[in-house]
């Protein structure tokens, strides 16, 4: 099973202010849905509360202290290899971490893949994403948008083996 990251950050790497996306991109955010359509989602709790619900057809799987009863489509882990391992038994191709900064911490070393969103701003950013290490990846993709209020280019990032 494959085990993505999937991130929009600012020039600093900033990817949040107070629990919430500092930008709104729709472009971003349709591209968010093709591609993880019909996955499985690992999330942290406070990401998972700044979204409010389980996201129509796809399975959140929620990293928090206090695990709760299953729902629709919404699970409820206290580890990530918890969460990683559900998401392989259940037959999943590749796994989307999402969010937010802590989970990222956690997970970038698991991650064989990188889905990127690099908006050109900076922000007043509150929670950030890791250092990325350039040399451990390699671009296989990466288109410029400029339809948003925001340019932003999109890259896949792929693990050097």
């Amino acid at each position: 099973m494959i085990v993505s990251l999937m991130v929009a950050m600012d020039e600093e790497q900033g990817i949040g202010k107070d629990n919430q996306l500092p930008w709104h991109l729709p472009g971003d955010l349709k591209n968010f849905k093709k591609i993880t359509m019909g996955h499985h989602l690992i999330l942290g709790r406070k990401t998972f509360e700044s979204i409010g619900r389980a996201l129509p057809g796809r399975t959140m799987l929620v990293l928090t202290s206090a695990p709760q009863e299953p729902q629709e489509n919404l699970r409820f882990f206290s580890s990530i290899s918890e969460a990683t391992q559900f998401a392989r038994e259940a037959g999943e191709e590749e796994v989307f971490i999402i969010g937010g900064a802590n989970i990222y911490h956690q997970t970038l070393e698991l991650a064989d893949r990188i889905y990127l969103t690099q908006v050109q701003t900076i922000v007043d950013a509150d929670a950030f994403f890791p250092k990325l290490d350039r040399s451990l990846w390699i671009s296989t993709e990466k288109v410029l948008h400029t339809e948003d209020k925001y340019q932003w280019s999109f890259e896949i990032l792929n693990r050097v083996s």
